[in-house]
């Protein structure tokens, strides 16, 4: 004679725990990926500021961002990719670039990085 139990069993099934850590390796492989150039935008953003304290014509603002590249291992702009505009009476710098990180065979991830100095910016909705 068998015993009925009544408890019901609980748990996961290899096949769930398979999948949970194939979903947690792709997300730690984005991760290690995106990372990297996020930190990279975070250093262009304080360069751009130093570079705008630094320097007052484009000239020198450009001349400033590339030392401070060369310092911050910044390789995905120099300082001819920043835009110094004029506005009123001081300088503001702008500079806006794409990052592509490659996944898997022929698919990419793109990244749109844009940053300003100004103070007051209206944010464009995504279009």
């Amino acid at each position: 004679m068998q015993r009925k139990s009544s408890k019901q069993q609980q748990g996961m099934t290899l096949v769930g725990l398979i999948v949970i850590l194939a979903l947690a390796g792709v997300v730690g492989v984005l991760g290690l990926k995106v990372v990297p150039t996020f930190i990279e935008f975070m250093s262009i953003k304080k360069a751009i500021a130093a570079a705008k304290a630094g320097g007052s014509t484009p000239i020198e603002i450009r001349a400033s961002f590339d030392r401070q590249a060369s310092a911050g291992y910044i390789d995905s702009i120099s300082g001819k990719d920043l835009d110094v505009v004029k506005d009123g009476d001081q300088l503001d710098v702008n500079v806006a670039y794409q990052k592509k990180i490659p996944l898997i065979g022929p698919t990419w991830l793109l990244i749109d990085y844009s940053a300003t100095t100004a103070k007051d910016v209206a944010r464009k909705p995504a279009a």
